[in-house]
């Protein structure tokens, strides 16, 4: 059995491990547009700030260890122009020498993962103009943000945005972060994104919300960044405005993909193509609280549909249960979570919902070093069942959020939560968690 997977980063080297396990006798190869393999994005903010002290640190595996130990043909700078699906070949240029190549496959994965979204603004192709999703990206930011670099401004207030804002402020930069609408981290609520407000202020960031980018100025390098309100001088510019699935080339090959460009695939990870499978942030994410597909990008959810894509193509058929939208970041003092749906996610699906929120302690209120968290749920109006949840803190806010997940995951009602055997010590919680204090003021 032949397998090729496109892309060998997280989804593409999830599968290709699962392949190689399942099946001893694989052929597998795997093209990916790139040099490097296998290493975590989550941590290249970190990098940049100096926090992980070399970038080698975030690569997993090399590329010669999946060759030499895993005997997988892992190729570099090797992108895949055209897939045909009924004959079963894929089609494609060696980017070092221009050589086209062609390769038939009896399985194959589409692991393309996504490409951040740039804008086709005035000024775009000037230096010092950068954005964050690849080692290679890491390396240009690292080689430019040298002294000389007095400020620097962010465009986008999400995940990478804000950590980024963190980053560059620990390497004692000037930061102004722009974004378009009139909150930052879109994916809170209003009025929990008051607390990263707060905290983005209280670290010297430059808001500036309700501001939309047109453009870019310089001779050579960035100077300005142009929007529709001002004009502001700047010695870099991180662009970070979202993702958008790595999918352009499949448009004629008669794959079925959302309005973004996500691949549909079933639990299985298959496509519409027989023989093809996709997985990971070029894919769609089955929402078990939406009970729809959506996409959501992250590296937790590109491992295991790679390791389920991987396992169905080598005949061990696994399938994948679904998302409830669990995320996490760190910002300066404040950790913010989130899971499941906001009021507004709610309120756009027409869900039936109340809200409840609360100010906690992280442990026993008693015991020294206690810090407030900020929480909110979400949940059925009729049935009760929990639908979303919001913690912001200094301290505790992985723990609820966890449960939190879980508790989605298996549908309980908010008044269920009352009955979990949570852990309790006066360091960690107190009697009644947080989460169950606030279940007890909620109504039968």
């Amino acid at each position: 059995m032949r397998y090729v997977i496109i892309g060998g980063v997280a989804a593409g080297m999830s599968a290709a491990m699962e392949i190689i396990r399942t099946d001893g006798k694989a052929d597998v190869t795997v093209l990916e547009r790139g040099e490097d393999y296998s290493y975590g994005q989550c941590g290249l903010p970190y990098v940049i700030d100096g926090v992980i002290p070399s970038i080698d640190k975030v690569i997993a595996r090399s590329v010669d260890t999946f060759r030499e130990k895993y005997n997988i043909d892992a190729k570099v700078n090797t992108v895949v122009t055209q897939v045909d699906g009924e004959d079963q070949v894929v089609y494609g240029i060696h980017t070092e020498t221009a050589e086209e190549f062609q390769l038939s496959y009896d399985r194959l994965l589409m692991a393309t993962g996504s490409d951040p979204i740039v804008p086709y603004w005035e000024g775009i192709h000037l230096e010092g103009i950068h954005t964050l999703k690849t080692l290679t990206d890491t390396k240009g930011i690292l080689k430019d943000i040298g002294d000389d670099i007095k400020h620097v401004t962010i465009v986008g207030g999400g995940y990478i945005g804000l950590e980024m804002a963190e980053s560059f402020r620990t390497l004692k930069k000037e930061v102004s972060l722009i974004q378009r609408g009139d909150q930052l981290a879109p994916i809170f609520d209003k009025d929990m994104a008051s607390h990263i407000h707060e905290e983005a202020t209280k670290h010297g960031i430059d808001l500036k919300l309700g501001e939309s980018v047109e453009g870019f100025s310089g001779k050579k390098r960035v100077e300005k960044v142009l929007t529709d309100k001002s004009s502001y001088e700047t010695d870099l510019v991180l662009l970070a405005i979202g993702v958008r699935p790595n999918t352009g080339f499949l448009k004629d090959t008669g794959i079925h993909m959302n309005g973004q460009g996500a691949i549909h695939v079933n639990a299985y990870m298959e496509t519409s193509i027989s023989n093809i499978y996709a997985a990971g942030d070029c894919a769609t994410h089955y929402h078990i609280i939406k009970q729809l597909d959506d996409h959501i990008p992250l590296g937790t959810t590109s491992n295991k549909q790679g390791r389920i894509a991987g396992a169905n193509m080598a005949g061990n058929p696994l399938s994948f249960k679904g998302v409830v939208g669990t995320s996490i970041v760190k910002f300066f003092d404040l950790t913010l979570g989130r899971t499941g749906l906001t009021e507004e996610e709610a309120k756009h699906l027409n869900f039936p919902y109340d809200v409840q929120t609360a100010k906690a302690n992280s442990h026993a209120g008693y015991y020294p070093g206690g810090k407030t968290l900020h929480l909110k749920l979400v949940y059925h109006q009729e049935t009760k069942q929990l639908v979303g949840g919001q913690v912001i803190g200094k301290k505790g806010v992985d723990k609820r959020i966890d449960v939190l997940a879980t508790a989605l995951y298996n549908e309980m009602t908010i008044h269920e939560l009352l009955d979990l055997d949570l852990a309790y010590a006066p360091p960690y919680n107190g009697v009644w968690d947080p989460i169950q204090q606030m279940t007890r003021k909620v109504k039968r």
